[in-house]
């Protein structure tokens, strides 16, 4: 009986590269599927999950893959070069020999190593893409601004993914989607300067409402605001207000206030245009017995039903909630206030806000040159440290010159004076179709009563029934706070 010839058909994947390949493609598919578990039963979805699900995990994979295959041709070149009658190099165990068995053992204990720490690090990896750190640091250009603002806002102990990631396969889509998209785009650098604020967010009741109670009575609070004139004396100027918060529930009386727009009764809708929602032209209010009355703007020519209607919630009013810009002025006013930078100084306010609307390139530019102006225009004085110091921590919170972000670029609708806020709806231009009608509260007194203003002794002057507003150094006949008021200068 003659002895079996050679094998006609050689394994090429007989071969260590192809064999350290296999366990690559094994435990990156076992890190896919480890993810993939894990973020489909977590209680709530992770953006960046999908660029290790989707992206790193099917990358090692490809890796793999990629091994076996040039094992496998490296292998099949050396068979077809090989003399005739050459002993073929292949891959040979044999567990009687000591060396092939301390191989086989080497092998096997280091590729069940790699495999438990492939499940370590992605199940390490999944809880770090959900961390402060990994939405602000790791993409460190583009989201800086966000990350800084995050940091001194009053949301600052409120994980990112709370309120950026919802619930539900068609969120769990769109998030994985976004967070390939932002990769690709931090890769490329492309992406927007500023960063666009998201208008995809979950509804209030799903974010604001876990914490912060809707029904809540506030009632009125007393809140004292600040100011200091651009002049030489720095003159100080305060309104103290008896804000009328109310609330939105029936229990605490009937519902008013600011919080009456988040009374449950009724409903508020409402038709913007812009980026920044901050033209409203077409309001409709559906009270508690389902009447139903639209107001528009006299210029309002527009069909609703062929628009996108928007329902009114918290975040309408309250959209900077974690990532709010200060303006020069009412960042300065804060620090003159608190004495961080000293009012006596000669044109403190005004030299300041000066140096910290001056455009730079960088903010490490900026630093620098608002040091050196500051130092110039008052060398030899005292206190000067201090101020130059309260100025750049102002700049480095607020303005990022790298992506284009400060104040301008994100209106905060929460108040009236930098931004139209409450005026875009209650300016008193919004009527009904016979123009008899006026959506409430558009005046000076619904939401506020000014108990005292001024300085020293006339802070003291307390009306209940509220002082009638003047500004101490123009004349106060614009209804509209922002239509002067900027944030630094006003307008001309």
């Amino acid at each position: 009986m003659s002895s079996p010839g050679p094998d006609p058909r050689p394994s090429y994947l007989r071969n260590w590269l192809s064999l350290a390949g296999t366990v690559l493609g094994l435990s990156a598919f076992f890190a896919f599927v480890l993810l993939f578990a894990v973020d489909t039963f977590s209680h709530h979805g992770n953006p960046y999950m999908g660029i290790l699900t989707y992206v790193v995990a099917p990358g090692f994979l490809l890796m793999g893959l990629a091994m076996i295959a040039a094992g496998a041709w490296m292998h099949r070149k050396h068979l077809r070069e090989a003399a005739p009658g050459a002993e073929l190099p292949s891959l040979t165990i044999d567990l009687g020999r000591p060396a092939d068995q301390r191989r086989l053992l080497l092998f096997g204990g280091g590729s069940v190593a790699f495999l438990m720490l492939t499940a370590f690090g992605s199940f390490q990896t999944y809880h770090y893409t959900e961390s402060v750190q990994f939405c602000g640091q790791v993409c460190h250009t583009p989201m800086k601004p966000e990350f800084v603002t995050y940091q001194v806002s009053p949301h600052a102990k409120v994980e990112c993914v709370k309120c950026h990631v919802g619930d539900g396969a068609g969120a769990y889509v769109k998030a994985k989607l976004n967070g390939v998209h932002q990769l690709v785009g931090v890769i490329t650098g492309d992406y927007h300067r500023p960063i666009k604020p998201p208008h995809n967010l979950r509804p209030a009741q799903d974010i604001c409402e876990q914490c912060h109670w809707a029904q809540r009575e506030v009632g009125k609070l007393d809140k004292t605001y600040t100011h200091f004139l651009a002049d030489e004396t720095n003159t100080q100027f305060s309104v103290r207000l008896s804000l009328n918060v109310g609330g939105g529930s029936p229990r605490g009386g009937e519902p008013g206030g600011i919080h009456w727009h988040m009374n449950l009764g009724h409903k508020v809708e409402y038709v913007s245009t812009g980026e920044h929602r901050e033209n409203i032209p077409w309001v409709r209010l559906t009270d508690a017995n389902g009447v139903v009355t639209e107001f528009t703007t006299k210029d309002y020519k527009g069909e609703p039903a062929k628009e996108q209607i928007h329902k009114m919630d918290c975040m309408d009013c309250h959209n900077r909630p974690a990532h709010r810009y200060l303006s020069p002025n009412d960042a300065v006013d804060l620090a003159m206030a608190s004495g961080k930078i000293d009012p006596s100084i000669p044109w403190a306010k005004s030299n300041v806000v000066q140096v910290l609307t001056t455009e730079y390139a960088t903010e490490s530019e900026a630093l620098a040159k608002i040091a050196d102006a500051l130092k110039s225009r008052y060398a030899g004085k005292s206190g000067i440290e201090s101020m130059v110091t309260e100025a750049q921590r102002i700049y480095s919170q607020n303005f990022f010159p790298e992506m284009k972000s400060d104040w301008r670029a994100y209106p905060d609708n929460v108040s009236h004076k930098n931004w139209a806020g409450c005026f875009r709806c209650h300016d008193g231009l919004h009527k009904t179709a016979d123009r008899k009608r006026t959506l409430k509260a558009s005046d000076c007194n619904s939401c506020h009563v000014i108990l005292a203003q001024g300085s020293g002794e006339e802070l003291e002057k307390l009306n209940p029934k509220g002082h009638n507003f003047f500004h101490l150094d123009a004349e106060y006949s614009d209804f509209s706070c922002h239509n002067c008021h900027t944030g630094a200068f006003p307008k001309e």
